[in-house]
C-alpha cells in the first residue's frame, strides 16, 4: 500500500476502511487519515480521525478521498457489493485504491478459519482474477496491478493473540515463535522443491491511479511477529541477514526485530 501512501500529498485525505486499530502508522504518509470501522476497538473512539459506521452506508459525501486502504477487510464485509458501490462513490476521480484479501483456498485462511471458528470471514475469495474483475467493476476503479502475498501465521503469534487463546492453538504449537519460525523455513522450502503452494495467503490488488512503480513480485519473507514483509534483496544487504541458527540463514525483522528464517523471493508461484 505504500507506492500510495507515499505519494498523498497534504491536504488530501486517505480512508483506512475497515481498519482495527489501524492498517498503517500515520506518518508513512503526508495525507489525513481517516479510520473507518464498524467496531470501535480499544481506546479508539476517543481518538480524533475515527469514525464508526457500516461500510455499506458511508457518511461521507461524494468523491471525498484521495485513496482508500481496505487492508484485510472486504473478507468481513456482510454487504460486499454495497462496500464496493460506496467505495466507487466516495473515491475522488484519479484516485487511488488498494485491497488486500485471503485466499479461501490457502492453508493459511483455513487455519485461521478453523481456529477461530470462521473469524468472521463471510466472503470466500477464490480467484484473484475474479476477485480484480469484481472489485473494478462495481467501484469503477481501472485494475493496475496484483501481488501474491505469503504468510507467516503472525495471527497465530503469541504475543498477537486474543486472551484466553482457543485452545486449538496448542496444536499449532501454542502459538510460540519457534513454531511458526519452523512453519516458514519449512513452506518455503517446500513450495521451492514441490511446487507446492503452503506459503501463499492471498492478493493485494492496486486500483485507480498509481503515483509510484508497483513490484510485483511475490515477498517471501514476512515476518511471524509483526507481520512485516519484505523483498529478499533488501534484506540480505544489511546486517540484519548475517545470522545464523542451527544452519539456517536467519534475518530480524526491520520493523519488531524478531528472528525469522531468509527465504528467498520468486517471480511467479
Amino acid at each position: 500500500m505504500h507506492e500510495i501512501l507515499g505519494n498523498l500529498t497534504a491536504g488530501v485525505v486517505v480512508l483506512d476502511l475497515g481498519c482495527g486499530e489501524g492498517s498503517f502508522l500515520p506518518e508513512v504518509t503526508s495525507a489525513t487519515v481517516v479510520r473507518f470501522d464498524r467496531e470501535v476497538s480499544r481506546g479508539r473512539s476517543c481518538q480524533t480521525g475515527f469514525v464508526q459506521g457500516d461500510a455499506a452506508r458511508m457518511p461521507f459525501a461524494d468523491r471525498t478521498f484521495a485513496a482508500i486502504v481496505s487492508n484485510h477487510s472486504l473478507e468481513h464485509m456482510d454487504d460486499l457489493h454495497g462496500t464496493l458501490g460506496e467505495i466507487g462513490r466516495v473515491i475522488a476521480p484519479g484516485g487511488s485504491l488498494f485491497v488486500a484479501v485471503p485466499g479461501a483456498r490457502t492453508l493459511t485462511d483455513r487455519l485461521y478459519r478453523w481456529l477461530a471458528r470462521g473469524g468472521g470471514h463471510v466472503n470466500p475469495f477464490t480467484s484473484p482474477g475474479e476477485t480484480a474483475d469484481l472489485i473494478a467493476r462495481e467501484t469503477g476503479l481501472p485494475h493496475v496491478a496484483t501481488r501474491l502475498l505469503c504468510s507467516s501465521l503472525s495471527f497465530l503469534n503469541r504475543r498477537n493473540a486474543v486472551h484466553p487463546a482457543p485452545r486449538r492453538l496448542l496444536l499449532l504449537g501454542a502459538g510460540h515463535e519457534w513454531s511458526l519460525f519452523l512453519y516458514v523455513w519449512l513452506s518455503r522450502r517446500l513450495d521451492r522443491m514441490l511446487g507446492t503452494r503452503t506459503s501463499v495467503y492471498g492478493w493485494a490488488f492496486y486500483f485507480g491511479a498509481i503515483g509510484a512503480p508497483i513490484d510485483t513480485r511475490t515477498w517471501a519473507n514476512v515476518c511471524i511477529r509483526c507481520g512485516a514483509g519484505c523483498p529478499a534483496a533488501s534484506l540480505t544487504s544489511t546486517a540484519a541477514s548475517h545470522l545464523k541458527s542451527c544452519g539456517i540463514r536467519t534475518y530480524q525483522c526491520l520493523s519488531c526485530g524478531a528472528a525469522n528464517p531468509l527465504a528467498e523471493d520468486r517471480q511467479v508461484w
